[in-house]
């Protein structure tokens, strides 16, 4: 049992840590509400004004929606792949298990930069720069690890005799998947595109080196933005895009507990 006063020392330093951690996040929330032309921490005077222009832009509108498109395709396709990968491996329905499971894994270890650098060469070689389908299956690339940890740990607390009771009853495999594992799976995916979407949504090194040129994403277009000046709009658009990650991290460990899975 932990002493009472080195449990208190250990609160202390992880509250010291947690504020460390999240004390850049909270100076640029409240410079996003200063009525200065320049950020300001503490903020001088309270205004929604740069809200209002980040919303009303259509650099930023057109930024938002490329996000949110992208985000949503590659957390779609990530959650299809990943159920049917993560569902063939638990079952070794392939050979080299786990080889393939270490190169699917793999983009959690390297760098999101060298991820990013090798993509380009590769895709540069292939002739296929400048599609948004590209970029799309990139960004599947870099979530699909979520969804099969997250699908694969389900499947690990699942009973198998459910699905092998559904086929001796007449199913095949696919109908004994669908109507009975799925639905057991459905937290794990759950989980597993959350962390998609939000991976996809936030990601900056790989989607820099292989935006189109008429395209932008939320994040790029605020690390772009800083090259020219920071003013109080940049911050306004970056705690949007912090509430919006934030809403749905909640939201989800509300309905998903995602302690079950990473």
């Amino acid at each position: 049992m932990i002493p009472r006063k080195s449990s208190l020392l250990l609160t202390l330093f992880a509250l010291l840590v947690l504020v460390f951690m999240n004390a850049p996040t909270v100076v640029v929330v409240l410079a996003s509400f200063t009525k200065t032309s320049y950020l300001t921490v503490p903020p001088q005077g309270w205004t929604l004004d740069w809200f209002a222009e980040v919303l009303t832009d259509r650099g930023y509108q057109r930024a938002i929606s490329t996000s949110l498109t992208l985000a949503a395709g590659a957390t779609a396709l990530s959650i299809l792949l990943g159920t049917a990968a993560s569902y063939a491996l638990h079952h070794r329905l392939v050979r080299g298990r786990d080889l393939i499971l270490s190169l699917v894994m793999a983009p959690l270890v390297f760098p999101a930069v060298v991820i990013g650098v090798a993509l380009l060469q590769f895709i540069f070689l292939m002739g296929l720069r400048g599609q948004f389908w590209v970029l799309m299956l990139a960004h599947v690339l870099i979530t699909l690890p979520y969804v099969v940890r997250s699908a694969m740990s389900s499947l690990t607390g699942l009973n198998p005799q459910l699905e092998e009771a559904a086929m001796v009853l007449g199913s095949d495999r696919f109908t004994a998947f669908r109507l009975v594992t799925l639905p057991l799976l459905k937290p794990g995916l759950v989980a597993g595109g959350i962390f998609s979407f939000v991976t996809s949504l936030d990601n900056v090194p790989v989607t820099i080196f292989l935006l189109t040129p008429r395209e932008t994403t939320l994040p790029t277009k605020i690390f772009a933005s800083v090259e020219h000046g920071v003013d109080p709009s940049i911050a306004a658009a970056s705690t949007l895009l912090v509430l919006g990650t934030a809403i749905v991290l909640v939201l989800a460990q509300k309905w998903v507990s995602f302690t079950r899975f990473f």
